[in-house]
């Protein structure tokens, strides 16, 4: 392997570590689940800036694409909205795991929580997994299999929570966000707006 598809794994493979961490019954508890998803992001985000040579936004672009990424954020919220009615029909356990995922924000300021979310953690995740995973993986595998890989690993790297309910809303949203990376990449700053927006919306300021 080429040393940029060596550092692609190495990404992955730290995500999954860092979601270990963060997720897992062995090791959740060691240190507050805030603070560790900032670092996580912190880390994720390093490694795709390194990973891609360095770091340039266009905030005229953003801007331009601020409408959108809210309108992807509200329309993903109301398909969540819908998936929640839908998984408490279906399955008796989907309520009482998405309480557990809810029960995260115990103890934290929703005001602290929402501007991590907003200003950190949404914005970091998009661009590490859809700006530079999707994006390479795309350059090696066709943009379709990206596509799919992506928001599988995506998916996957919730897997220790051992919370149904969580690993399939990663894989919906991921899917989401990267099916429109996969037409069109660059509404990247969109997807990055979205991200941020929706997980402030879903977990903080109309949760579900």
């Amino acid at each position: 392997m080429d040393r940029k598809t060596v550092h692609l794994c190495a990404g992955m493979l730290a995500a999954a570590l860092l979601w270990f961490y963060m997720f897992s019954p062995w090791t959740s508890g060691l240190s507050g689940f805030w603070l560790n998803m900032s670092i996580s992001a912190v880390i994720l985000g390093a490694i795709a800036i390194s990973g891609s040579g360095g770091f340039r936004m266009d905030w005229g672009r953003v801007a331009r694409q601020l409408p959108l990424g809210l309108v992807i954020a509200f329309a993903l919220w109301g398909i969540f909205l819908i998936g929640d009615k839908l998984s408490s029909i279906m399955f008796d356990f989907a309520r009482g795991q998405v309480n557990d995922i809810y029960a995260l924000r115990e103890g934290s300021s929703p005001v602290l929580v929402s501007l991590l979310l907003l200003l950190l953690i949404g914005p970091v995740e998009e661009y590490f997994w859809r700006g530079y995973v999707q994006k390479g993986l795309s350059e090696r595998m066709g943009a379709t299999a990206a596509m799919l890989v992506t928001a599988a690993v995506y998916a996957l790297v919730h897997v220790w929570s051992f919370n149904f309910m969580l690993v399939a809303a990663a894989f919906v949203a991921g899917g989401v966000w990267g099916l429109i990376y996969r037409l069109r990449p660059s509404l990247l700053p969109a997807l990055v707006v979205s991200h941020a927006v929706w997980d402030a919306l879903v977990f903080v300021i109309l949760p579900i």
